[in-house]
């Protein structure tokens, strides 16, 4: 009822503010707010437009007079390359961290506005680690697994370069984590209510039913019974007597969908890879791409290994075109499974993936996803969603799951730029719109130790 009563309350807000709606930016089926762009982001379109106008026309007058000093008049093509590379950078996209705003999630959830697919993972019950050391330092690179009564292994990941991991399973019992031969097990309090971040009489009920449960039950519960228990959030800090293992060594992944939406998305990797390279980049850093499409078409997947030659990923970009497809879904999980399960990856480094997308799984892929999430997870792979044009709420939801399970940003397109068909509005609070060049390269930077 109560559930029934806030839609309501809903759709009277829409029906009343359908007139403003569109002055404030606000979408009222998802509760989103979009701040706009702040100055010196292209987030107008028209100025955008202008401005690598002015930009590329100052350029080409420069051009032109040197040229025309040496007798030489300049070449359209190189007039035609200078436009494209400017308007390829307005790109515009916005960042939003499921994990750094898990009340917010919660919310959505207990709600029924949001429901995320787990495909085989219990997402909703998160047990969030911090590592240290004893002076207070945070320790990247610790092994956590969450262990049942029964010291099965239901979740592994690697702290970041905060010290932070996250696990996932309600019968998780406790959190066993080493590192440089240091090992540590704590205890999850079995009597420790799970930390409730929502406000909803339906949660409520949940947690006393869950509770209800616990109490009559003494073996592990089912499947079914984790999925009505309420969700929430453990924290567990751990304390290991070693030095910070840091690994100077990155491995940068681009995964794009190349089917024939794919054009915008496909031209601005190509034009912009090189300039990505050389701000976010080092001697230590290699990069790898791989593509795919689907069944039927040319080819399903094309992954490539990791180099530092940049020379070379340029040259296996530019090879590619967008073609086939033609419906959704797309071959997501098989691309994943290759990359993610598969030797690609080195042991010892900081690993991000960034999977440049406008379509779902395939219905039937849900065992491959969760192998994939859990091997990822498990090599300390941030996997960061970029979500393109056309994408569907379902597109949506599968990228914020992938990030939540590999500690990482989820990414998405935005109308901004005015380049390429409309961008979905993702169901999230406020933030900010930027260049996708920018956050790229912000994240590929963060990530690093």
């Amino acid at each position: 009822m109560k559930r029934n009563t806030l839609t309501i309350c809903l759709a009277a807000l829409m029906l009343a503010c359908t007139g403003c709606a569109s002055e404030e930016g606000t979408d009222l089926t998802g509760a989103v707010n979009h701040v706009a762009p702040p100055a010196g982001v292209a987030g107008d379109a028209a100025a955008a437009g202008d401005a690598a106008e002015d930009a590329g026309g100052k350029e080409m007058d420069a051009a032109g007079e040197d040229a025309a000093e040496g007798g030489i008049v300049p070449d359209a093509d190189v007039e035609s390359t200078v436009s494209q590379q400017q308007t390829e950078k307005l790109l515009t996209a916005g960042e939003w961290r499921d994990h750094e705003n898990w009340g917010f999630l919660m919310n959505l959830v207990g709600t029924g506005h949001l429901t995320l697919p787990e495909f085989g993972i219990d997402l909703l019950h998160r047990v969030s680690v911090t590592a240290t050391d004893p002076a207070g330092n945070v320790l990247p690179n610790v092994k956590a697994e969450l262990l049942d009564a029964k010291g099965n292994v239901l979740w592994t990941a690697m702290t970041d370069q905060a010290g932070h991991a996250y696990l996932f399973g309600a019968a998780g019992t406790s959190v066993h984590l080493t590192c440089a031969g240091a090992e540590q097990t704590i205890a999850l309090d079995a009597e420790q209510p799970i930390t409730l971040e929502t406000s909803q009489e339906t949660d409520l009920q949940a947690q006393q039913e869950a509770q209800a449960q616990q109490d009559t039950q003494q073996q592990s519960p089912t499947d079914t019974e984790l999925n009505t228990a309420a969700a929430g959030d453990r924290q567990v800090t751990a304390v290991l007597d070693i030095a910070p293992q840091r690994y100077e060594d990155m491995q940068v992944m681009f995964i794009l969908d190349t089917t024939g939406s794919m054009g915008d998305e496909m031209l601005y990797l190509q034009s912009d890879f090189s300039s990505i390279a050389e701000e976010a980049g080092d001697e230590n850093t290699s990069y790898a791409v791989s593509f795919y499409r689907d069944k039927g078409d040319d080819y399903v997947t094309k992954c490539g290994k990791f180099t530092k030659d940049t020379g070379e990923i340029r040259r296996q970009l530019n090879a590619e075109t967008a073609d086939g497809g033609g419906d959704t879904p797309e071959a997501v999980a098989e691309v994943l499974t290759e990359t993610m399960t598969g030797d690609l990856w080195e042991e010892e480094t900081v690993k991000v993936a960034f999977l440049i997308y406008d379509a779902p799984p395939h219905d039937g892929t849900e065992a491959a996803l969760c192998e994939a999430m859990r091997q990822a997870a498990a090599k300390g792979i941030h996997l960061v969603p970029v979500v393109s044009s056309n994408g569907s709420r379902e597109t949506e939801l599968f990228g914020r799951a992938a990030a939540i399970c590999t500690n990482a940003s989820y990414v998405f397109l935005t109308d901004d730029s005015g380049i390429g068909d409309s961008h979905l509005e993702p169901i999230i609070g406020d933030y900010e719109v930027e260049p996708l060049h920018d956050i790229i390269v912000r994240l590929i930077r963060e990530y690093r130790q």
